[in-house]
């Protein structure tokens, strides 16, 4: 009766070791390569967490639009500034060298002058600002005689009582439409009348570069 069988015999035994030609159990498949190199760690370990979101890029044409619609709007802002600027109607009350006040006091002295007969006053003014710089006056010293005596002939007193319309050239030139009222030579009655006057604003002083009676001539 035989014994029981061992795989496996020791050195020394008798006949050769017992090998197993047919294993029982298939060999493992050597396992595939790895996607990664050796010793780099996959995205997913370099960023902890869930990956985030990608930013999004500003669209350059809403941007170029933004842009172009300021200034639309800047552009007609200071259209609006130049135009209510440009003219003033009724009674104006603006701060600057030509307002009703000043405007009004311009006037009235140089009414004073045609009336007195002031000739450096009137030629003052109606030389605009170059007064100072003409060589020879005898020319307009002449002038401001003749336009004295067209008025004393005809007001023996002008009082300006309102200003009606201040319309602005520039910041410092104006026309002003102004009401005054006249006594007619020696007679004692009097009337409202309008007049135009071109003022200049230099050197701290405003002059009445022309005066022009709605009703009559130039003076």
């Amino acid at each position: 009766m035989s014994g029981p069988y061992w795989s496996d015999r020791r050195p020394g035994a008798d006949g050769p070791p017992f090998t197993d030609t047919h294993p029982s159990e298939p060999l493992p498949a050597p396992p595939p390569p790895s996607p990664h190199p050796v010793g780099a760690a996959p995205p997913s370990a370099a960023y902890p967490g869930p990956m985030p979101p990608p930013l999004p890029y500003p669209k350059p044409r809403r941007r170029r639009i933004v842009v172009g619609a300021v200034l639309a709007l800047v552009l007609f802002a200071a259209l609006t500034v130049v135009l209510l600027r440009g003219s003033h109607g009724g009674a104006t009350t603006t701060s600057g060298p030509f307002s009703d006040s000043t405007a009004k006091t311009a006037i009235q002295g140089y009414l004073d002058a045609l009336k007195h007969r002031d000739t450096e006053a009137i030629a003052r003014n109606t030389l605009c600002g170059i007064y100072d710089a003409v060589r020879d006056r005898r020319t307009d010293q002449a002038l401001a005689k003749l336009s004295s005596d067209a008025f004393r002939k005809q007001f023996s007193d002008a009082q300006v009582t309102r200003i009606d319309k201040i319309v602005y050239w520039s910041d410092y030139q104006a026309q002003v439409l102004f009401s005054m009222r006249v006594q007619y030579g020696s007679e004692s009655s009097s009337s409202e009348v309008q007049g135009v006057a071109q003022l200049l604003s230099q050197h701290n002083q405003v002059l009445v570069c022309s005066y022009v009676l709605r009703t009559a001539g130039t003076y």
